[in-house]
């Protein structure tokens, strides 16, 4: 059932999104007059499941059976159908190719274009009616709990970082991100009643990469209830006790107790328990597996300032504005690490079974318009790549044509199209394979 819930979560974003980008070109061809033939949602090779021709109208509508994205097919424009024989034609009034080069870019930017404003949109949107919820770094007060690679680097649990780079980290959430996407070469951390610089070694970033939880969020130690079962049933426990110190250790999260109990099995511990503002002394027995019968309060951002953020309608567009283009920003130092072999990014490269894990398990409408609106700006952004067959390419030769009022040849744009397939289709199996491989490692 699970993954059934992610498929159709996949199938439902990804059939906006095209519809939207497709949309961008359609909008634009036919607002210069341009016919469209074919708009499409998935390919239709062979056979379509849907098809619509409205009276009076040069386009046919239709829904494919190839869920692997969709198209819009404009009168005299070289691309991936390769209609030869229709170029060979005198170009006729209608077609994109008599059509002056800027209204040409304009059509070609369309889609990229009509992908930036849903992601605009869709932000605006979730921001007024959810709001924003989050953690900012500095108010993580216990600081951070570290995984082996993280210590390896240098950081120790406990630290508060500040910064990688001098940069700010605003959000707890976005730190092992941050340090990424920047390639960081040092960090600001708090540590004990000093603030100290970390030299990062820039080795370290491919495996920052592929290791998730580098840093984790330390919380208080506090009882939510005691076990009917507990070796300290009767030890004058109470629900909301923190622990603060253990056996004369200051322990101001829940793994430096954990730390403490693994290495007492079977014994006794002395803690020190911070009770509605008082400090109590109290002596619990560990059992043989290094437990004390206790149960963790769950919810630990309670004993966190969290930010809160509500939007007005017309505050969240702006807001929605802003978002959206930190996330093309932030997109684009991402694809810089994937085309730098040294990071070694390009091996999280997707296909859509790694977008599928992206989604939750059950429907979270929040989450998925926030990963929709991701997926927009990251579709609008590869499009963008000056690659032959994809939108980027046709932008690049048509502002070479603008610049230099030269036109390619259409023979120049046939092999390059079918350059930028074979490309395509590579990009397509790297993808394919990172997610074969990931599956059956």
């Amino acid at each position: 059932m699970d993954t059934i819930m992610k498929i159709l979560q996949v199938i439902l974003a990804l059939s906006i999104l095209i519809l939207v980008h497709e949309f961008g070109h359609f909008f634009f061809a036919r607002l210069f007059k341009i016919r469209v033939e074919k708009f499409y949602l998935f390919f239709d090779a062979w056979f379509s499941l849907f098809k619509y021709k409205p009276k009076d109208s040069d386009t046919e509508f239709g829904i494919g059976w190839i869920p692997l994205g969709g198209y819009c097919k404009i009168s005299g424009m070289i691309d991936e159908s390769m209609d030869k024989e229709a170029m060979k034609e005198a170009p006729k009034p209608w077609e994109f190719r008599s059509k002056p080069a800027w209204q040409r870019f304009i059509v070609m930017f369309g889609g990229v274009f009509f992908n930036f404003i849903l992601a605009i949109l869709i932000y605006s949107a979730t921001l007024f009616t959810w709001g924003e919820e989050y953690l900012k770094t500095n108010d993580a007060i216990y600081g951070v709990q570290c995984n082996d690679l993280a210590l390896e680097i240098g950081f120790r649990n406990g630290d508060q970082i500040l910064s990688f780079d001098g940069e700010p980290v605003d959000r707890f959430h976005e730190i092992q991100m941050q340090l990424a996407r920047n390639q960081a070469q040092s960090a600001q951390v708090i540590r004990g009643e000093e603030t100290i610089t970390i030299d990062i070694d820039p080795s370290f970033i491919p495996q920052v990469l592929k290791t998730p939880g580098m840093f984790t969020l330390r919380a208080p130690f506090v009882i939510q209830t005691i076990s009917d079962s507990s070796l300290n049933l009767n030890a004058g426990l109470l629900p909301g006790d923190m622990f603060v110190a253990t056996d004369n250790i200051p322990t101001p999260a829940i793994q430096d107790v954990q730390e403490i109990l693994l290495a007492r099995k079977g014994d006794s511990i002395n803690v020190t328990i911070l009770r509605e503002g008082e400090l109590i002394g109290k002596i619990l027995a560990v059992d043989s597996e290094g437990r004390i019968g206790i149960v963790l309060e769950g919810d630990i951002y309670k004993f966190f300032n969290i930010t809160t953020h509500k939007y007005s309608l017309s505050a969240s567009i702006p807001a929605g504005f802003n978002k959206a283009t930190g996330t093309i920003a932030n997109y684009f130092k991402e694809l810089g690490l994937i085309f730098s072999p040294k990071t070694e990014a390009y091996k999280s490269v997707g296909s859509f079974i790694t977008i599928g894990k992206i989604f939750p398990s059950s429907w979270d409408w929040e989450i998925f318009w926030g990963i929709t609106a991701w997926l927009s700006i990251m579709l609008a952004v590869l499009n963008l790549l000056p690659i032959p067959a994809l939108d980027g390419g046709h932008i690049l030769f048509l502002l070479y044509e603008i610049v230099t009022r030269r036109k390619p040849s259409d023979k120049f744009l046939e092999y390059a199209q079918i350059a930028g397939m074979m490309i395509l289709f590579a990009i397509m199996f790297l993808a394919f394979g990172n997610d074969i491989y990931r599956l059956f490692k």
